[in-house]
Formats: structure tokens, sequence, C-alpha cells
């Protein structure tokens, strides 16, 4: 496959380049969309896009097994130099690059005579809810191994090294409010002090003991109250807060602590407050079949000394969604070095565009891979 991989690469940055240059919002891919679309029927792919929301599937061959790919599209939206603009700081251009750039390798390959292959374009993966629309279509039904990739920071991995697996963690955001009444400064007891409250609200979740060995946290990570009035105690305030777990039973644990404890603090105070889950991802459930057969393919493209141990984060993935909610689906995310640096959104991000050449190789040959070990035991 080494072979022509050389011959795409000016197709292949361009690719980049141009997703680079045009990034959009969850839930605003329609540009994007449409660019990849053009772009594979262009190849000679037939590709399905939706009423329904951006985003887009090719399929190739028939039968099972079905093996997919998935990359993600989405933009994030930050300060850049001084101005607020749509950013591609987490890679999902690159993602994107490394999905197309695998269906031109296979197709100089050419497919397995039996089998399907399904290339997932997924919308809104910062928001949480991008996999969980792509499930809710049937997109991954007949789905029987799902593979993705995600860039890793310098941290983590070194450019020429990948991982199998990413053992990403569960996050849950959370939207509150305090509603009580204003008071004036110098009669505090006919109101309620909203900044008083979320300070006990910060106290009480600091105070969250779970499973020590099962990694979890739980932090404000916004807090509003008050106005230019310095003699008013605030009744109402706004907040957030960020949920982290390395399980998804633990991120519920700790989500249930959090509304009793809300509740609590509502009784004591007098005051309502509400909670609203915002986005909301799953931890990791990795299906290590699928991941020999992605270490497979990372021996054989950049060499047994180059192949790590699963990563082990903190950060959260909407992919692990499509297992959560599909249990048949066999699932695993590669783990790509490519020494990106500062981290993984932040609105410098730069990394080694040469890693996307390794990437969509070693998702091609992994894909390839799948199929005919599969077809082996079939015949066996």
């Amino acid at each position: 496959m080494k072979e022509y991989v050389q011959p795409l690469k000016p197709k292949i940055d361009e690719i980049f380049t141009h997703l680079h240059e045009n990034p959009e919002l969850s839930w605003n891919e329609y540009k994007t969309t449409e660019y990849l679309k053009d772009l594979l029927e262009q190849k000679g792919f037939q590709v399905q896009t939706f009423t329904e929301c951006p985003g887009l599937v090719a399929e190739i061959g028939k039968g099972s097994p079905c093996v997919a790919l998935r990359a993600d599209m989405d933009a994030l939206w930050q300060e850049v130099d001084g101005h607020f603009q749509s950013i591609h700081s987490c890679g999902h251009d690159a993602h994107m690059t490394m999905g197309i750039g695998a269906m031109l390798l296979l197709q100089k390959v050419g497919f397995p005579a039996k089998g399907k292959l399904k290339f997932i374009f997924q919308p809104a993966e910062e928001k949480g809810t991008g996999a969980l629309k792509m499930i809710e279509l049937g997109i991954v039904d007949d789905v029987d191994y799902l593979y993705s990739v995600h860039l890793r920071p310098i941290q983590e991995l070194h450019n020429g090294y990948a991982s199998a697996a990413i053992y990403h963690g569960a996050a849950r955001f959370l939207t509150g409010e305090i509603i009580g009444e204003d008071a004036h400064g110098a009669r505090p007891h006919l109101g309620q002090n909203a900044i008083e409250i979320g300070a006990s609200l910060i106290h009480e979740i600091n105070n969250i003991h779970l499973d020590p060995m099962v990694p979890y946290s739980a932090k404000m990570t916004k807090f509003h109250a008050g106005s230019d009035s310095g003699n008013i105690i605030p009744g109402k305030a706004a907040f957030s807060l960020d949920l982290r777990a390395q399980t998804n039973e633990v991120i519920n644990e700790l989500s249930e602590k959090i509304l009793n404890i809300t509740e609590s603090l509502s009784k004591l105070y007098g005051v309502t407050i509400t909670v609203k889950t915002g986005a909301n991802v799953a931890a990791a459930l990795v299906d290590q079949e699928a991941v020999r057969f992605m270490e497979k393919a990372i021996i054989d493209v950049l060499g047994k000394n180059q192949l790590k141990s699963p990563i082990i984060s903190s950060g959260g993935e909407d992919f692990h969604f499509y297992t959560l909610k599909k249990p048949h689906i066999k699932a695993t995310m590669l783990g790509l070095g490519c020494d990106l640096q500062p981290g993984l959104h932040h609105p410098k991000m730069t990394f080694n565009k040469e890693a996307i050449y390794a990437g969509m190789e070693i998702l091609a040959t992994t894909l390839l891979y799948t199929l005919e070990e599969k077809r082996k035991e079939e015949k066996g």
C-alpha cells in the first residue's frame, strides 16, 4: 500500500488545506458536507447525505462483515489574536483528510470482493451529540467493526508513533440557575444571597467522595451573579459545572450526587436551583479484537517499535456512544502521534502534517485486515 501514498500526497495536501481554511461549527457543517460530497462523487463513490443534519456516509461493497470508519467534522469557536472565530484546533480537519485518504488508498489497492466498507463523516462531535444523531438515523445498525482516529498531544505521543486504543473518560457539562429574591444590602434577611449559595455549592461538590480507584472530578466553570449596583444582594445566579470520570458508572454516580446537593441546598436556603445537562459524552468501551487488527496495521505501517500502549485520557469523545448505544459494535480509536503542541483546543495548535499520510495508511490497512480476518473465519 505504501507505493500508493506518494502519488496521492498533492491531493491530500489540497484537501487538508481546504478543510483547515474553511472550518464550520457544530451542526452547521453544511459547506463541509457539500465539499466532501462533491469530492467523493468525483472520485466515483456513492454518497448519502441527510435532510435532518449535515454529515454524509459512503458505502462500498455488500454483505458482511460491515467495517466502518468515522471522522468528525466540526470546528471550535475560539478567540484568536483578539478575535473570535471558528477554528480547527482539535484536528478534525486532519481526521476528515485521513478518512478521505483511506478511501482513496483503498480505491487504488482494490476493494475486497466480499464485505462492506462504510465511511461516516459525522457532525457535532464537540457538542457530544453528533454520534447520537448518526445512531438515531440508523447509520451504524449494520456495522460490525468501527474505527476512528484522533491526533494526540506531544505530551502523549511524538510524531512517528501510534496507539491502537484511546481510553477516553466520560464528560458531562451541567448548566444551572439559582432563583431567589434580591435584597437591599442593609436588609439581607429579606432575600437570599445567590453568591453565598454558590459558595456552598462549591464546598459541597468538593466534599463528594467516590471510588478513589476511578479518576473523577467536578468543578464549577462559570458563576455569574449581581449587577453594577453594589448595594443589592443578588438573589439569582447562573453557573456551569464540568464533570469528568473514567467510567460511565462513576459519571452517573457523580451526577446523581450533584443533583442531591442542589436539592438539599434549595430546601436549606429557600430557593429554586435548576440543573440541566448540556453536552454529555460516554467513556470508552474498547474491543480487544478491534485493537488487535489496528495494532497489526500500525506495525505494518510504522514498525513494531513505533506501537505504543493504549492511551488513557480524561478528555471526552462522543465516538464512544456508538458502542454504548449499540453493544454489538466492536470499536477502537487510533491515537496518532504528530508532535501536536501546545495542546488540543489551543488557538495556536500546530502539528506535523506528515502524520496525515501515516494515519490514512494505518486506517486503510486496519479496514483491510479486519475484512480479511473475518473472511478467513467464515471460510474456516
